[in-house]
């Protein structure tokens, strides 16, 4: 078991989306942005686990999973033109899926 920056990246991202999603709740009483959070947050944490037992399809499936949370929040920005959440999810998550990228190809 190696600790490596992609497993990071995804447990990080995955966290960042379950609080977001807690604090859409509590703020504006979105379950929408609860019920999205947890779950796209927990497939990350879980896929980063995955990876760090040594299972090689994790780093795909957090890729993925970050990668449709970047078009998700796009397209939020573009219909709400407020930089938070949005904008900062787009940004991390760019960031995210540049380190699991880097990591997939060495």
């Amino acid at each position: 078991m190696t600790i490596n920056i992609s497993i990071i990246a995804a447990i990080a991202y995955g966290i960042l989306a379950i609080v977001g999603g807690i604090i859409g709740y509590t703020k504006v009483g979105s379950k929408i942005s609860l019920i999205s959070g947890s779950i796209s947050g927990l497939l990350l944490i879980i896929s980063g686990i995955v990876q760090l037992m040594g299972i090689n399809w994790g780093i795909i499936f957090s890729t993925i999973i970050t990668t449709i949370l970047i078009i998700t929040f796009i397209i939020r920005l573009a219909k709400t033109r407020k930089m938070m959440p949005a904008g900062f999810m787009i940004l991390t998550g760019i960031v995210a899926v540049g380190v699991m990228v880097y990591e997939i190809s060495i």
